[in-house]
């Protein structure tokens, strides 16, 4: 795919130019997908774990930490 990247005058990338025929190609790509259809890929199971660890933390929010400690800590376990 040959795209061009549009810029703004301090050269920030602003946009992006893709040629009409891979800009269909991606659209019969993507024909039927909705913005959910990612969710469609998550088995049920996984989200009822989501959902349950979403209830246990709405009940006791103060089990809670920062995401800086919770990634803190994984470190440490490397």
């Amino acid at each position: 795919m040959a795209v061009q990247y549009i810029s703004d005058h301090l050269g920030k990338t602003t946009g992006v130019f893709i040629p009409i025929e891979d800009w269909n190609a991606l659209k019969e790509k993507l024909r039927g997908m909705s913005p959910d259809h990612e969710l469609e890929l998550v088995p049920d199971w996984h989200k009822m774990v989501v959902q349950d660890r979403m209830a246990h933390y709405q009940a006791n929010p103060d089990t809670g930490v920062e995401a800086d400690q919770a990634l803190d800590e994984l470190d440490a376990l490397l």
